[in-house]
């Protein structure tokens, strides 16, 4: 199930590479700050017209909610819905410190299926799809390695964010300072990218300017490879909603033991 969906995100997601890396490695990022006060580059808007392109091409069916386009609410009919983030981290590409990511997910009835994300800076590509488990590729031809969270509940390493963490985060890692006993700042998605590799146990995210987009594709990965993103309240995310805000946060954790508050 979802092999098809899956080919064609991992094209879409291939396809843009080169471009973000020129605009990238250009001295012309073409930044402008948008209503919600993030910031938008050219890169954003170019990879964001292409994986349209690719994804309604295949599937003129399904819905389409991506970041940078005027978001058409006749998705709410829709039992498929793509949810792209065509650069997820873009204060990180900006800071050109390389953690950043592009993000394809898919929602069907409310749920995420199938999420595809490149880190295109090393070439490396993440995929979760139901039914199927999670996998790593070092680059695009590589061969898939399937990935699973670890099982620690103890020694735990979160990951924080380079631009987003604040002292509501700060103060319940030391709440928790019993088990969470490392720390790592990291960009974008590469949070749960890691998580479901077993690389780190959990991260919080306790501000309310996270989007659909922004974990859609993360989730399919995490609940995938057998871990969970969980609202505060133990409830998972769902998609294709009208208000597209997390306004609620959420965790991202290896095990249920470790839903740590």
């Amino acid at each position: 199930m979802f092999k098809r969906e899956l080919e064609v995100a991992l094209e879409a997601i291939n396809s843009v590479r080169e471009l973000i890396l020129e605009i990238y490695n250009s001295n012309n990022l073409g930044v402008e700050i948008k209503e919600d006060n993030s910031p938008v580059t050219k890169a954003d808007k170019a990879a964001d017209k292409k994986i349209r392109e690719i994804l309604s091409g295949a599937f003129p069916l399904y819905s389409l909610l991506t970041e940078e386009s005027i978001d058409d609410k006749s998705r709410l009919k829709n039992d498929f819905v793509w949810i792209v983030d065509p650069i997820d981290g873009t204060k990180d590409f900006v800071a050109k410190n390389g953690q950043f990511t592009v993000n394809i997910g898919l929602s069907y009835k409310h749920k995420p299926v199938l999420g595809v994300i490149l880190i295109p800076v090393t070439g490396e590509i993440y995929y979760g799809v139901e039914g199927l488990g999670s996998f790593y590729l070092k680059n695009k031809d590589a061969k898939p390695i399937q990935i699973h969270v670890n099982d620690k509940t103890s020694d735990l390493m979160t990951l924080c964010s380079n631009f987003h963490s604040n002292q509501t985060e700060m103060d319940m890692i030391a709440k928790h300072s019993d088990v969470i006993k490392h720390q790592r700042k990291i960009g974008a998605t590469i949070k749960g990218c890691l998580i479901a590799k077993g690389e780190a146990e959990m991260s919080y995210r306790f501000s309310s300017n996270t989007k659909e987009w922004d974990t859609c594709a993360m989730q399919a990965l995490v609940e995938q490879a057998g871990g969970f993103i969980l609202k505060f309240d133990g409830t998972p995310i769902c998609y294709n909603r009208e208000d597209v805000y997390n306004r609620d946060g959420y965790i991202i954790c290896n095990r249920k033991e470790n839903f740590l508050l």
